[in-house]
C-alpha cells in the first residue's frame, strides 16, 4: 500500500482546507519545500493539487509542478486540479508529473474522459470527490446530483483501473476516513482505490489497512502530516 502526502497549492502556497472551503485555508509553507520534506522522509509518491486550477477550470501552476518534479527526482507525482483537455494532460505528463487525476471532467466530458484512459490508461486516474454520498464538481463547489458508487461503476465501463475516493465532509478535519464507503467502492467495483479525506493518525492508518483488499491501492494523507499528527516515516513502515 502507497501513502502518498498530500501538497495542496493556492497562489504559491502549500495550504489544507477545511472540507474544500477556500475561505478554511491554512497556510504550511512553500510547497517545493513541503515535496523535499516528505520525499526526504521516505515518500515515493506525492499527491498535488492545483487548487487554483480546481477552482478556475484551467492549471495555474504548471511550470511549480515542473519545478517540484526537478527538484524530487526520486520520487513520482499526481497531479490534478482543472484538468479539462488532452493537451493539457500532455504538458503535465511533459513537465515530469507521473500521474493525472481527472475529477470534473470525469462527470461533464465522458468522450475526453475515454480518449485519455485510451492513450494514456497507466497514467491517468479519476478522482471521485463525495459528499453525503453524492459526487462533487468544479472544485468541490457543486453538486453533481450523481452517487459515488454509481459513478466508479460507469468509470469502470469507460476503462478506468484507479479512483482516489474523497469523503469530503471528512476532508481536512482529522475526524477518520470513511471506511463503511470506501470498503463500498471496494466490494461495488473492480476498481483500484486510494482513499483520502479524514486520515488523524496511525489508528486511522491501521484501520484502513485491516480491510485487507488488494485493491486498496494507497491513501492521501494531508494536515495529519503537517500538523504532526502523523509521522511519514512511520506511516511509510505500517504500509510496507
Amino acid at each position: 500500500m502507497t501513502i502518498y502526502p498530500a501538497i495542496d497549492i493556492l497562489a504559491g502556497k502549500a495550504v489544507r482546507l477545511k472540507q474544500g472551503r477556500l475561505e478554511q485555508a491554512t497556510v504550511y509553507g512553500d510547497p517545493l519545500e513541503m515535496a523535499a520534506k516528505w520525499v526526504g522522509k521516505g515518500a515515493q509518491w506525492l499527491h498535488v493539487v492545483d487548487l487554483d486550477g480546481a477552482f478556475e477550470g484551467e492549471p495555474k501552476n504548471i511550470d511549480l509542478l515542473r519545478e517540484m518534479a526537478a527538484a524530487v527526482p526520486s520520487a513520482k507525482i499526481q497531479a490534478g486540479g482543472g484538468i479539462r483537455h488532452m493537451s493539457v494532460v500532455e504538458k503535465l505528463l511533459d513537465s515530469g508529473v507521473r500521474r493525472v487525476v481527472l475529477g470534473t471532467a470525469a462527470v461533464r466530458d465522458p468522450e475526453f474522459l475515454k480518449r485519455a484512459l485510451k492513450e494514456l490508461k497507466n497514467n491517468i486516474a479519476v478522482g471521485i470527490d463525495a459528499r453525503a454520498g453524492n459526487v462533487q464538481v468544479s472544485g468541490w463547489t457543486e453538486d453533481s446530483r450523481i452517487g459515488a458508487v454509481g459513478l466508479a461503476q460507469r468509470l469502470q465501463d469507460l476503462g478506468a483501473r484507479l479512483v482516489i475516493f474523497t469523503d469530503i465532509s471528512r476532508d481536512g478535519l482529522l475526524e477518520g476516513p470513511n471506511v463503511p464507503a470506501t470498503k463500498e467502492m471496494l466490494d461495488s467495483t473492480e476498481l483500484s482505490v486510494i482513499a483520502s479525506g479524514g486520515v488523524s493518525s496511525m489508528a486511522d492508518i491501521r484501520v484502513l489497512s485491516e480491510l485487507r483488499h488488494a485493491r486498496l491501492e494507497g491513501m492521501i494523507i494531508g494536515k495529519a502530516l503537517y500538523e504532526g499528527q502523523v509521522e511519514l516515516e512511520e506511516a511509510l513502515a505500517h504500509a510496507r
